[in-house]
């Protein structure tokens, strides 16, 4: 549903609707909300970097542990 409605918008519209929020909260607001906006996005992937590290670490501590094993073996 919601995507038919963006459909619907043309170049018009969407300039009405950004005039409008800008009128609303101001030029000075609306950069500040898109610049926490940026640092949130950013700091989210980082997060998901280092996470998929950590599970790389952890899956060759996990092969290295069983290969020791078979060695004692």
């Amino acid at each position: 549903m919601p995507s038919l409605i963006l459909q619907q918008l043309g170049p018009l519209e969407i300039i009405l609707i950004v005039l409008a929020i800008l009128v609303v909260f101001g030029v000075g607001k609306v950069a500040d909300i898109g610049g926490a906006l940026g640092r949130s996005i950013r700091e989210f992937r980082r997060e998901l970097r280092e996470g998929q590290e950590e599970e790389r670490k952890e899956e060759a501590t996990k092969v290295e542990g069983k290969s020791e094993e078979e060695k004692k073996s």
